[in-house]
């Protein structure tokens, strides 16, 4: 007992966190893992490019990598659809389970 009466040691064992700070100090935390965007140069973006296109055309499956700032998803179909005007291209994933994909979230494409 005589240890906590002892420089700050008595308030530093009565201390609490509220719900709301502990949620704030849980966000921040995460917020500190957020990874910015690899910048991806032309030649890679054309092999990208290329790859999608393969796989619309032969109907070949190919596994894609889609940034996300805490952690990258790969999912694995095949390009059934690209739309240039909003550059997205359709992943299908079986009959019913397709995705929509932004050209510009997809940093790279393996056949």
């Amino acid at each position: 007992m005589g240890k906590k009466l002892e420089g700050n040691g008595f308030w530093e064992s009565s201390r609490i966190i509220i719900p709301e700070h502990r949620e704030g100090i849980l966000r921040l935390m995460k917020e500190e893992q957020r990874r910015s965007k690899p910048e991806l140069d032309d030649q890679e973006m054309n092999l990208i490019e290329r790859a999608l296109i393969d796989s619309y055309n032969r109907r070949t499956e190919v596994t894609i990598s889609v940034f996300d700032p805490f952690d990258d998803t790969t999912i694995t179909g095949v390009v059934t659809s690209i739309n240039t005007s909003r550059r997205e291209v359709k992943l299908s994933r079986g009959e019913d389970d397709y995705s929509w994909i932004k050209l510009e979230d997809i940093i790279s494409v393996n056949s």
